[in-house]
C-alpha cells in the first residue's frame, strides 16, 4: 500500500487513539454525506416532478406535431399523408381542427378551444384514461355529437352531472358575416352533449374541449380534408429527431414538423433552468461542508507535528507530508461523497416504491414523484471531488510544514 495512503487512513479510520481532531474530522466527512445525499435527493424529486409535469404535457402535446408555414390551415391531399403514416419510425397519425370558439350552457358562457380530433386521438394520447367522470365518447353508430370537457370548464359553465343531457351550444362567427346582423345569421351554431370530464392539468381543463374532427369541421365550414395540424406519434422515443427528418423532407418547405420542445419553448427553458438554479444552490450547500476541511486538515496538521518531525527524521521530505494530509481530506470527501450518494439512493428507492412523502389531497399523484439519473450521480460525486480537491490543497499548501 502507498505509504502516504495507509498513514492517512489510520489517522482517519484508527480506534487507538480518539481526540476533538478525529471527532471534527467525522464531522466533515457526515456533513459532505448529508450534503449530497440532500443535492441526491433535491435533483431526484426535480426530475421526478419535470417528468409528471411533462407528461401530462404529453397529452395534449404529440411527439410530433405538423403545421402549415404559413396559415392556420391546410389540405391533407395537399401533402404525402400516406407516405408519413408508412414511415416505420410512425406509430400514430391523427388530423386535428382546433380554434377558439364561444361555448354557451344555459345562462352561462366562456371562450374554449375546441380540438376536433379523429378516432385514432385517444390511443395516440390516453387521454381516456385521464377521466374525471363520465366515458370519452364523440360520436355514436347514430351520428350523435358528444364533447368531452376539461374540469375548468365544466365547472365554469356551471354544469352539473345530474342535467349533463342538456346539450352545449359551441359557436363561432361565419367568414362572411356582417355587423349588425342577427345572431343566427352571424354565427355558425352547433349543440352536443357532454359525455365525459378528463382531468389533467389546470391550464388544459380550463381550455380545451375535445370534439369530433368531422363535427367541427362543418362548424368551421372547412373542406372534408382540412386540418390545421397533424399529430404523430412514434414507435419508439429515441426515434423522434429521425421521423421528425424523415417527415420534413417528405412535406418539404412549405411545412414545419415541432417536437416537443418547439411546441412548448418556454416551458422547456423554463424547466432546465430552475434545474440548473436548484444545482447551484445545492452546490453552495456542498461548498459549505466542503470547506470544513480546510479547519480540519488545519487542526489536524497542528495535532500531528510530533509525527511530522518523525516521519522528517525518517527522512521524508514536504512532498511526501503534503501527501498524506491531502489523502487525508481527500479520504475524507471520497468516504463523505459515496455514503451520502448511497443513503440519497436509498431514500429515493423507498420514496419510488412506497411513497412515504406525501403531496396532499387534491394531486395528480398521492406521493412526491422521483426519478433518479445516472447523469446526477456523475455530477454530485464530480462537484464534490472538485471542491473537496480545492479546499485540500489550499489547506495543505499553506502550511510550509517546516
Amino acid at each position: 500500500m502507498n505509504p502516504a495512503l495507509f498513514i492517512a487512513r489510520r489517522y482517519l479510520f484508527s480506534q487507538k487513539k480518539r481526540s476533538v481532531i478525529n471527532v471534527i474530522s467525522w464531522i466533515s466527512l457526515i456533513g459532505i454525506a448529508i450534503s449530497s445525499m440532500a443535492l441526491i435527493v433535491v435533483l431526484s424529486v426535480y426530475n421526478g416532478i419535470g417528468s409528471l409535469t411533462q407528461s401530462l404535457f404529453n397529452i395534449f402535446d404529440p411527439e410530433l406535431k405538423i403545421e402549415a408555414k404559413e396559415g392556420k390551415t391546410f389540405r391533407l391531399s395537399n401533402v404525402n399523408y400516406n407516405g408519413i403514416t408508412s414511415l416505420p419510425t410512425v406509430a400514430y397519425a391523427s388530423p386535428i381542427v382546433e380554434e377558439n370558439m364561444w361555448v354557451t350552457y344555459k345562462e352561462r358562457n366562456k371562450i374554449a378551444t375546441v380540438r376536433g380530433v379523429a378516432d385514432s386521438y385517444a390511443a395516440m394520447t390516453g387521454i381516456d384514461t385521464m377521466l374525471y367522470m363520465g366515458r370519452y365518447e364523440l360520436k355514436n353508430s347514430q351520428s350523435n355529437q358528444y364533447i368531452v370537457m376539461g374540469l375548468g370548464v365544466y365547472y365554469e359553465l356551471g354544469i352539473s352531472h345530474y342535467d349533463a343531457h342538456s346539450p352545449v351550444g359551441i359557436h363561432i362567427p361565419k367568414r362572411s358575416a356582417s355587423i349588425g346582423l342577427s345572431f343566427d345569421r352571424a354565427f355558425n351554431s352547433q349543440y352536443a352533449l357532454t359525455t365525459g370530464v378528463f382531468n389533467i392539468q389546470d391550464d388544459f381543463d380550463r381550455k380545451y374541449i375535445l370534439a369530433n374532427i368531422d363535427f367541427v369541421r362543418d362548424l368551421m365550414n372547412y373542406a372534408p380534408d382540412e386540418v390545421s395540424s397533424i399529430a404523430i406519434n412514434v414507435r419508439h422515443p429515441n426515434e423522434v429527431a429521425h421521423a421528425k427528418t424523415d417527415i420534413q423532407r417528405l412535406l418539404g418547405n412549405d411545412y414545419v414538423v415541432k417536437d416537443r420542445f418547439d411546441q412548448q419553448p418556454l416551458y422547456y427553458k423554463i424547466f432546465k433552468s430552475e434545474r440548473t438554479a436548484i444545482f447551484l444552490v445545492a452546490a453552495l450547500i456542498v461548498l459549505i461542508s466542503t470547506l470544513n476541511l480546510i479547519s480540519s486538515l488545519s487542526l489536524l496538521i497542528i495535532d500531528k507535528r510530533k509525527d511530522i518531525n518523525t516521519l522528517r527524521c525518517m527522512g521524508a521530505d514536504k512532498r511526501l507530508i503534503r501527501t498524506i494530509f491531502i489523502a487525508e481530506g481527500l479520504l475524507i470527501a471520497l468516504v463523505g461523497v459515496l455514503s451520502g450518494m448511497a443513503a440519497g439512493f436509498v431514500i429515493c428507492l423507498l420514496q419510488q416504491e412506497f411513497g412515504i412523502i406525501k403531496m396532499g389531497e387534491n394531486f395528480v399523484v398521492s406521493s412526491f414523484p422521483v426519478a433518479m439519473q445516472a447523469v446526477d450521480f456523475v455530477a454530485v460525486f464530480v462537484l464534490v471531488s472538485l471542491l473537496s480537491l480545492i479546499a485540500v490543497a489550499y489547506s495543505v499548501y499553506r502550511n510550509k510544514f517546516e
